[in-house]
């Protein structure tokens, strides 16, 4: 099990990300988590070389950035939106098969206000994401999708839904991740959903019941990350924090305190 931090933020300049890259690197983390833009504002190489400088991978690219500023959806009743969400998703694909990233998707799915159907909404999503999933097959990129609460996604709330999403879709670049704050509002208990789906599981996202630093809520962190060890998850915990603090203050705190109450954590 590895931790990474997550920038919610899209930096506004190469120099930002870079001075960013470094900070994180310096706290211990042992990857970086960013969120996808279009255009992505520095070319792709730079932001590769940054890292590797730091000794600091890219996991993930998030792609939810493109249904609150693109407006585009994989559940839209126009062809044409969707056929927007999906390039999109694709170009995403490319850039993180240039940093050995993977791709998450959640809010590209799309709110009921873009179709009240779920039955159909969920056509729409699967047929789309298909097409995404052939191309990241051709580039080894894996897709996560990302169980929402229903404040922020009209469809695909839980564990559950989401895994017979990816049944559906058929494909091996596509998996299912968690997310602990949408755990809490969703399932009726975060241990036994990651006991359930733990094979199942391609990315994992750590965030407060509050959006806040880790503790100033009530998640049992400790008991998380041990039932992932439990079911075996070896791959990237990312650190989510997107509120009441600066990103820096919010990425110290977090290393602290998990090193406080976990002995998976860097540098215990």
């Amino acid at each position: 099990m590895k931790f990474s931090y997550i920038l919610c933020d899209p930096a506004p300049d190469l120099a930002t990300l870079t001075d960013r890259i470094q900070r994180v690197a310096a706290l211990g983390y042992d990857g970086i988590e960013l969120v996808a833009t279009h255009p992505l504002g520095f070319p792709i190489e730079e932001v590769a070389t940054a890292a590797q400088r730091a000794r600091l991978p890219v996991v993930s690219l998030l792609s939810g950035w493109s249904y609150a500023n693109e407006s585009i959806c994989l559940a839209s009743r126009d062809a044409a939106i969707r056929d927007r969400a999906v390039s999109r998703l694709i170009d995403y694909v490319e850039l993180a098969a240039r940093l050995g990233s993977l791709v998450v998707v959640g809010l590209l799915q799309g709110l009921r206000s873009d179709e009240p159907d779920p039955v159909v909404a969920n056509e729409r999503i699967v047929a789309a994401l298909a097409r995404v999933a052939r191309v990241a097959e051709s580039r080894q990129v894996p897709i996560v999708i990302e169980p929402v609460n229903h404040l922020q996604v009209g469809f695909n709330h839980t564990a559950k839904e989401v895994a017979e999403l990816v049944d559906r879709i058929g494909s091996p670049a596509v998996t299912l991740m968690l997310d602990t704050i949408h755990m809490n509002i969703e399932e009726r208990s975060l241990l036994d959903t990651i006991r359930q789906y733990g094979q199942r599981i391609g990315h994992f996202h750590l965030c407060e019941s509050n959006g806040g630093p880790l503790g100033s809520g009530h998640i049992d962190f400790p008991a998380v990350l041990a039932a992932l060890d439990e079911v075996g998850y070896d791959k990237y915990v990312s650190v989510k924090i997107y509120r009441q603090v600066s990103w820096d203050e919010a990425a110290s705190s977090a290393m602290e305190f998990l090193r406080g109450r976990c002995s998976r954590a860097p540098s215990c």
